[in-house]
């Protein structure tokens, strides 16, 4: 009997076996967004206590919870004024996610596409501009963080 490795351990051999992680992490943003359509986080402490409200600085996490809870009511505006970024990164990533569920059934590892260092970096410097910009008092930064 000879097992197929990767550098991550072996490969699971059935369908159901490369399945299960893929469609878990679909169960678990999907009971997440649930929870975040059914109790709002703009009712203070709803979901905690922010430490950056204490600065009154406009956080991106609590922005996603917003946008998430906007987007679950069909609220495309909403949502973008909470986190621009969040609305424009859902699509892309429900098609990765796609991409690994089709990947997995297919019989192939649900990776995904690699990236260079590079675009990490562009990735992570656009999110700090995101987070600082939408702080700013200019009427593109307050829209960006009602």
């Amino acid at each position: 009997m000879v097992h197929v490795t990767s550098p991550v351990g072996p490969v699971p051999t059935t369908r159901a076996q490369r399945l299960r992680p893929v469609l878990a992490a679909g169960a678990v943003v999907g009971a997440a967004t649930l929870a975040l359509h059914l109790r709002d986080p703009h009712v203070q402490g709803s979901w905690g206590f922010c430490p950056t409200a204490l600065v009154g600085f406009a956080c991106p996490f609590c922005g996603s919870l917003r946008a998430v809870h906007h987007l679950t009511d069909l609220d495309l505006v909403a949502a973008a004024s909470s986190n621009l970024v969040l609305v424009a990164a859902a699509p892309v990533a429900v098609v990765l996610w796609l991409r690994a569920v089709l990947r997995a059934w297919q019989g192939r590892q649900p990776l995904l596409p690699a990236l260079p260092a590079a675009a990490w970096w562009g990735i992570g410097v656009a999110l700090a501009v995101f987070a600082l910009w939408r702080n700013l008092p200019v009427p593109l930064g307050e829209w960006l963080a009602p």
